[in-house]
């Protein structure tokens, strides 16, 4: 019955995010014009998996040059031509999802925190990608639009107003899942995808996630940024967020339409997009045990990527790991609070720390990925750091490996330039010289919304990449 709803509500939302607007609102009487918590919780993650693991996954992992695009809609990604028409589902979905987060919110209401905490971590999540990837958004005003015309063309928040309502989100989520069972007239089950209504694992990732977005702010306040992750992680940690297991991932049944989306991109749009050269060279250069897991072998029996701007398509795919039809996709990991520690550490003035959060990281992810601990050689060479030894251009470098197939590598880049990129040569075609740094204003947006910030330069930095 899991998998039937997964395959319907997932056809639901391909369908609904395709729609356009139109004037006024017609009701089916065969249809319900309310939903209750359980079912509106299964339709948020849904949606999310998407985001998380669809085109807002591919697009940065072709931009930090991990994969490369080398046909058609994927090519012209990679070549830097990203157009306002291009991300009109993306922004519309996000705010689909939002607003089902307000709604499940209400819903729930104080008679059901754990229900309101799952709904405010998935907001928090959905919200930061959105302003990470676009900046200043709509969010005190959006999703008002039933309530009447004034209310069609919602404001745009700061980011940095965006980025205090993200933890105030996360702080009531920790509230909410911190209370006692019987508290809740029903209580969270199957219909939670992720952790089968664990209130206690979703406290533990609300604080990790609140570590990831304090640590986004390196560059507006160096330390107190890296005091604020620091104190999360520590927070994380004493709620069980101790290794692998506790990690939050996106999971697919496997049939139907409840594929990975790494792979169900695979399948109907082959040789889109490969393995990259810079990647598949870093991955050789360090001897890195995860490789045969990250990528596919290529046609002549080996692994391989494809040079930015080439179009080669004899080259790697992505590997089984995270591209076969059940592979789960990571949202909020193990891997990366450790690397956030790391990161954090090192600007808080903790060389140990840093450096034991560095070697913890690696070791976790490679076993995670291979089933193995990792070979004695490369935890010698990559991942037995000293507080004399290690820099912040090994963290980062690692986290770049171990965070592939994520978004976040590029909010990583973009705070960090590490690691060192070339930009596209291809892209001077399309007006545009230097790696993007962030998302043109949707096409949608800027007929519809008269309050709409137009942006079409993808090189301008968002406020925390300033």
């Amino acid at each position: 019955m899991k998998k039937v709803l997964i395959m319907i509500l997932a056809v639901a939302f391909v369908a609904g995010s395709c729609s356009k607007y139109v004037d006024g609102y017609e009701f089916s009487p065969n249809s319900p014009t309310e939903s209750n918590a359980a079912l509106l919780t299964t339709v948020i993650q849904v949606a999310s998996f998407a985001h998380f693991g669809g085109e807002m996954a591919r697009l940065p992992t072709n931009l930090m040059q991990q994969t490369t695009g080398v046909q058609f809609q994927a090519q012209e990604r990679s070549d830097y031509s990203i157009l306002e028409g291009d991300v009109t589902n993306e922004w519309a979905s996000l705010y689909s999802v939002m607003n089902d987060c307000n709604i499940l919110m209400t819903t729930a209401g104080d008679a059901n925190p754990y229900y309101r905490g799952i709904a405010r971590v998935m907001k928090a999540m959905n919200l930061g990608l959105t302003t990470d990837l676009w900046g200043d958004v709509p969010n005190s005003e959006a999703g008002q639009g039933e309530l009447g015309e004034a209310n069609w063309n919602p404001a745009y928040d700061s980011q940095e107003s965006i980025y205090t309502n993200i933890q105030a989100l996360l702080d009531g989520a920790i509230t909410d899942l911190g209370a006692a069972e019987g508290d809740n007239a029903i209580l969270p089950g199957t219909d939670d995808l992720i952790f089968n209504g664990d209130a206690a694992a979703w406290l533990a990732t609300a604080h990790v996630l609140k570590a990831r977005y304090a640590n986004h702010l390196s560059k507006r306040d160096a330390a107190g940024s890296a005091t604020a992750a620091l104190t999360a992680l520590d927070n994380a940690y004493a709620a069980g967020f101790t290794s692998a297991a506790a990690d939050c991932n996106a999971f697919f049944p496997g049939d139907g339409n409840s594929l990975n989306q790494w792979y169900a991109y695979g399948t109907a749009r082959a040789n889109y997009i490969k393995m990259s050269k810079p990647f598949m060279d870093l991955l050789a250069a360090i001897g890195d045990p995860r490789l045969p897991f990250y990528a596919s072998v290529d046609d002549n029996g080996g692994y391989s990527g494809t040079a930015i701007g080439d179009v080669d398509v004899t080259t790697s795919n992505v590997g089984a790991y995270f591209a076969s039809e059940t592979s789960s996709t990571p949202l909020v990991t193990f891997a990366e609070a450790k690397f956030i520690e790391a990161e954090a550490a090192m600007r808080a003035g903790n060389p140990d720390r840093a450096a034991t959060a560095h070697n913890d990281a690696i070791k976790a992810h490679v076993e995670q990925v291979t089933g193995s601990p990792a070979p004695q050689a490369y935890v010698d060479a990559q991942a037995s750091e000293t507080a004399a030894t290690i820099t912040m251009e090994k963290i980062m470098t690692h986290k770049y490996v171990a965070m592939f197939t994520q978004a976040e590598t590029w909010t990583d880049w973009r705070r960090t330039n590490i690691p060192a990129l070339t930009p596209n040569p291809n892209g001077a075609a399309n007006g545009v010289t230097a790696i993007p740094r962030r998302l043109p204003t949707s096409q949608e947006e800027r007929q519809y919304n008269t309050n709409a910030q137009v942006n079409s330069d993808i090189t301008v930095p968002v406020w925390w990449d300033e």
